[in-house]
């Protein structure tokens, strides 16, 4: 995703695509675990994704980053 994607989203689509990029990691990581990933470069190719996403919302002054992560986290699973 671009960048200019990310700052044109909202701050609540920004902390949804932080949680979805996030269990995709999480997806690959596995794969690459049981050797069943196809293309490694996804890997990298995420993670520059979620930092970019983390330095737009440290720009738009977003703080507790993480604890917001896990509040909704725990609400979605609530559901």
């Amino acid at each position: 995703m671009k960048i200019e994607a990310m700052r044109a989203m909202k701050v609540d689509e920004l902390h949804a695509e932080l949680e979805r990029l996030r269990r995709h990691l999480f997806d690959l990581r596995a794969q690459a675990v049981t050797e069943k990933l196809e293309n490694p470069m996804q890997l990298g190719q995420t993670k520059r994704d979620i930092a970019r996403l983390l330095t737009v919302l440290r720009e738009r002054g977003e703080r507790h980053i993480e604890q917001r992560q896990a509040h909704l986290t725990a609400r979605a699973a609530r559901r």
